[in-house]
């Protein structure tokens, strides 16, 4: 979420409502469909009830509506925890009408607070995986993503990660990082590789003096999770994505969008202004999932473009109302790039997972 004023606040707040109802009347209506068919999880690797449950934190967010869609999709259990008494009562009014049963998957909200554990813990009691896609609303209304902002999101994980393992339930999460934590590097050093992929990590000292305070937060909260769950045994996969786009998204998710894109000139220079639609990343997240039954763990980078071209920048530049040269600055097309970002640890475990959807449908 961004740090928006009342109004803009409540505007986005109508919007996610509906687009949960939306999600709800699509899910139904394709369950009922039977020309529909859509990859699903093979009933053969089921072990109980909970392993079609799970969590969403900040499910009402930009990225965390699409990906209760996606799962919701597939027949998942669906919790959403929500952070404010104002999404809660919003989420009651359609639970109250019925709308939250109209579809013939489940759907529940839950109240939880990132900075309790013991909430969490609650939260995620009877849930196989959970995702946490880390959105977060400034408490002081401020503009902007802040160094302080940087250290609630590296707390938030570290309660998070530290639920998902107390949580007998729960043996999967998935969480959402960013490209940031991997291609901020030296460019200076002489043994820097030229592909960027799941193995590479943004250098913090240089996120620090840089002052690109949500790629350190990204950065941090990765290390963090990862470092919390090698300690306690919990199965982890995070996953990296570029800017996350799609319809509306500036409006939608306005304080991310901007934090990404700072340092947008250098990135576009060197080749590492990505994108991500918002839908396929949510896709990403579902098959991450379903692959981790079969070891498929560790980092991914997700991206479905490269912005490359001037045009495209400026293109980019007018969706949010930002000034062209802030992206693309005084590069051209004919400028080389000096880097390469590679995402095919993550296009391997798609194509893998569809195809034994697909076989098994």
């Amino acid at each position: 979420m961004g740090f928006l004023e009342t109004e803009e606040r409540r505007m986005v707040m109508e919007f996610e409502m509906e687009e949960i109802k939306r999600i709800l009347v699509a899910c139904s209506a394709r369950k009922d469909d039977q020309q529909f068919k859509e990859p699903r999880v093979s009933s053969s690797e089921m072990i109980g009830d909970c392993d079609k449950s799970v969590c969403v934190t900040s499910g009402v967010s930009f990225l965390g509506l699409a990906i209760v869609n996606r799962l919701l999709r597939r027949g998942y259990s669906v919790k959403i925890i929500v952070h404010t008494e104002e999404e809660m009562e919003k989420l009651r009014e359609l639970e109250t009408s019925g709308e939250m049963r109209s579809s013939n998957s489940s759907i529940k909200a839950v109240m939880a607070k990132l900075t309790e554990i013991e909430s969490l813990l609650d939260a995620f009691d009877g849930c196989r995986g959970v995702f946490h896609t880390s959105a977060f609303t400034d408490p002081a209304g401020l503009s902007g993503y802040t160094k302080s902002m940087a250290e609630v999101e590296v707390k938030a994980c570290e309660n998070v990660i530290m639920a998902c393992s107390r949580t007998p339930s729960v043996r999967h999460c998935v969480l959402t990082s960013s490209l940031l934590a991997c291609i901020w590097r030296d460019g200076f050093s002489q043994d820097l590789s030229p592909v960027i992929n799941h193995d590479s990590w943004s250098d913090e000292s240089l996120c620090a003096d840089k002052k690109l305070w949500y790629a350190l937060g990204k950065l941090r909260a990765e290390k963090a999770a990862w470092r919390i769950a090698k300690e306690k045994g919990l199965k982890l996969a995070t996953i990296c994505p570029g800017l996350i786009t799609g319809p509306d998204f500036f409006h939608r998710n306005p304080t991310a969008t901007i934090a990404y894109l700072k340092g947008a000139q250098e990135m576009f220079g060197d080749g590492l202004l990505a994108t991500t639609d918002v839908m396929k990343l949510a896709e990403a997240q579902a098959c991450v999932l379903e692959g981790m039954d079969k070891r498929a763990f560790g980092r991914y980078i997700c991206f479905d473009n490269i912005i490359e071209r001037k045009d495209e920048a400026e293109k980019l530049a007018k969706e949010i109302g930002m000034p062209a040269n802030k992206i693309c600055g005084t590069s051209t097309d004919n400028t080389p790039a000096r880097f390469e970002l590679s995402n095919k640890k993550l296009l391997n475990l798609m194509s893998r997972t569809l195809r034994t959807c697909f076989n098994q449908s």
